[in-house]
């Protein structure tokens, strides 16, 4: 694990020890909530939300502090926090995810969902649930998910229409071992390197593209370095906001159940905001001078195929073939 600036190992044991006392001010329960998103990201404003309708349905007994844009350490960083009891609550990618839960890998898969409606009925399913539950052997506990759209290429030089396009170029990818993969089986080189530090790392020749869904493109403000975006929609692994089991045990059975109910009321709204905001900003990518293409899907459908092979054998395929059995 890269090391916290200390500064914010001053911050985060200031935070270990509000929490063994249970964060109370005035009998108020206060869950510290960090995650690496802008503040204009649709995910945060759910969490926004979810914070609001806390407070309104506990009347006022229990209260979510927000330290968002990676202030806290990157997503990694932020679920071994978690871990440590140290924050109480994250939002981040399964792709990340997967490092600590194994099954989260398969959320990672490349066109793995039909459609958007197929997306939503896996997440509410089974096979979402189990993953949500297999968060507990690791000291997590899964609240929900939120919508992170489809992944997809941005580039500085030219355009992505067919794999061959990806040769030689460096990508920035998360750091998760099925993306990897993933880019790779493409024909690109596939580069892991930490959210907080992709600006940069584009700007200075570190990398030459990276992937990800409209709203991250647009706000991350990438888009003033890479001009072209093609719409491949290779991956789309949710968001999973996850609470620390030290501080879901520190919570009565009551306020256990008034914050799931908030969360699902979060999730609802951001499904909502999520489609908005997508629309908004892919129309503001290209009036900034971004060239928004939509590839055919068919040839790197065909070329990532040989990658479900490699896992044949193995729970990560069975859960597969649940989800492929979804309607």
């Amino acid at each position: 694990m890269k090391i916290l600036k200390i500064k914010n190992l001053i911050i985060l044991f200031i935070f270990s020890l509000a929490l063994t006392n249970c964060s109370e001010k005035g009998n108020v329960e206060v869950i510290k909530l960090a995650h690496s998103l802008d503040t204009q990201h649709p995910v945060h404003k759910a969490m926004v939300f979810m914070a609001e309708r806390l407070a309104e349905k506990s009347n006022g007994s229990m209260k979510i502090d927000i330290y968002p844009g990676s202030q806290l350490g990157s997503e990694r960083e932020l679920i071994e926090l978690l871990q440590m009891g140290i924050i109480g609550i994250t939002k981040v990618s399964s792709a990340t995810l997967e490092n600590f839960v194994p099954n989260a890998r398969v959320f990672s898969l490349p066109y793995l969902f039909k459609d958007h409606d197929h997306y939503w009925r896996v997440l509410q399913s089974e096979v979402g649930k189990k993953v949500l539950l297999d968060c507990e052997d690791y000291w997590l506990r899964g609240l929900g998910y939120y919508d992170a759209g489809s992944r997809s290429f941005y580039t500085k030089e030219k355009s992505v229409q067919v794999p061959d396009d990806l040769s030689g170029l460096k990508i920035r990818v998360m750091k998760s071992q099925i993306s990897v993969q993933t880019i790779q089986t493409l024909g690109g080189s596939a580069t892991p390197i930490a959210w907080g530090e992709l600006y940069s790392a584009l700007q200075q020749g570190v990398v030459d593209a990276a992937e990800n869904n409209p709203p991250s493109f647009y706000f991350s403000r990438h888009y003033e370095i890479c001009k072209y975006y093609s719409l491949d929609e290779h991956t789309s692994p949710p968001d999973m906001l996850l609470i620390s089991k030290y501080q879901w045990n520190s919570l009565n059975a009551e306020q256990q159940k008034t914050l799931q109910e908030a969360v699902d009321e979060s999730v609802e709204f951001q499904k909502k905001l999520w489609k908005e905001t997508e629309e908004d900003v892919l129309s503001k990518l290209k009036e900034a001078g971004v060239e928004v293409s939509h590839p055919e899907k068919e040839p790197f459908q065909q070329k990532v195929e040989e990658l479900y092979e490699e896992y044949k054998d193995t729970e990560l395929y069975d859960l597969l073939m649940m989800i492929r059995e979804i309607k």
